[in-house]
């Protein structure tokens, strides 16, 4: 009986660390801004990768519920309200509701009414996310094949022209998923996006990063004596952006080149400026070291759901998609964290 129970023991404990394998990429939110990207080599990373999930930057459900402000808030809730006065749907009967709709989705693949009004149904459950993934589903096959009938039914059902703002249906026509995430989730039959955003300290980092402001706008407007010192290290930000843009400008692998270290570096030096500034002489360091902090609790949150959500979805090799921002962060806690493999995009073999 000792051994039975051992046994049994060892299963759980193996059970409770089951091993994630993630492929993370940094990526823009906006590809429009850049030459005609070429997505192959990612595509074919991606494939040969076979994920079972994919995780996008967006609040759960469960947490759009819970977080009461945030940076798009009020825009989530303006959607809200659009959708609902286009077409009500009771609360209590929105799990079946999309139930239904999934299932006859299934037998009918290729009525895209069908796709809208499961849209409708994940916005209204505060489902960003895999709204987001029916629309575009419905945006690429008119977009392929025009069908004014179906367009109409979009506008009256979705209302896409009032959602321009914030993590919008605007927004998502050249986003990160229209290019990389649902085109690959399609050709591997996934059906819904996993949701990883952590909003819980936006308040804190938006409080830190005024105060910040306030007090660096005092300091480099005065630096007496550290003026060539302040010139020089601004000068090297400025220098590495400078690249950047070169990059954006000129690319057509734009997302190869965000998740560099250099271009990490880069982009921590916009919100962070440069380490051997902090110990200047009148420089806020403690509101700088307010700001990391809060930006590492939110990235910490969002591993920690990528983690947890993957185990308990029985999902193993997930690909992850975050603002280029993020990817550095991200991929150093990944790494620290057990029975967690991390790659970026960058680090994972085509052939």
């Amino acid at each position: 009986m000792k051994y039975i129970f051992l046994f049994l023991s060892f299963i759980s404990i193996n059970a409770s660390a089951q091993i994630v394998d993630i492929v993370l990429i940094g990526v823009s939110h906006d590809y429009s801004k850049y030459p005609v990207q070429d997505f192959t080599s990612i595509h074919n990373k991606i494939r040969k990768f076979k994920p079972d999930a994919f995780f996008g930057e967006f609040l759960s459900k469960e947490d759009e519920r819970l977080v009461m402000d945030y940076w798009c808030k009020p825009q989530n809730i303006n959607r809200l309200n659009n959708l609902r006065r286009n077409r009500m749907i009771a609360e209590s009967l929105l799990p079946h509701t999309i139930d239904s709709l999934k299932k006859i989705s299934l037998l009918k693949p290729d009525d895209y009414r069908v796709k809208v009004d499961l849209a409708h149904a994940y916005y209204l459950d505060q489902d960003v996310a895999n709204g987001h993934y029916q629309y575009w589903q419905v945006l690429n096959s008119l977009r392929e094949k025009p069908d004014a009938g179906l367009e109409k039914y979009v506008n009256a059902v979705l209302s896409p022209q009032l959602d321009t703002t914030g993590r919008s249906m605007r927004r998502l026509k050249t986003s990160e998923y229209a290019v990389i995430a649902f085109p690959m989730m399609l050709a591997s039959g996934i059906r819904e996006l996993l949701s990883m955003d952590c909003q819980d300290y936006d308040l804190n980092w938006q409080a830190s990063w005024v105060a910040f402001d306030a007090k660096f706008s005092l300091f480099k407007n005065d630096p007496a004596d550290l003026a060539n010192q302040l010139e020089a290290n601004l000068s090297v930000i400025k220098k590495g952006y400078e690249k950047y843009d070169r990059v954006e400008k000129s690319s057509k692998n734009v997302t190869e080149w965000l998740n560099t270290d250099e271009a990490a570096a880069t982009a921590a030096s916009g919100d962070f400026y440069l380490p051997e500034m902090y110990d200047m002489r009148g420089f806020p360091k403690e509101e700088m070291l307010s700001k990391i902090h809060w930006w590492l609790m939110r990235n910490k949150g969002m591993c920690l759901n990528v983690v947890n959500r993957a185990r308990k979805t029985g999902a193993k090799k997930v690909v992850v998609l975050a603002g280029a921002n993020h990817r550095k962060y991200m991929q150093d806690i990944f790494r620290d964290m057990p029975d967690v493999r991390v790659r970026n995009i960058n680090e994972v073999d085509e052939d």
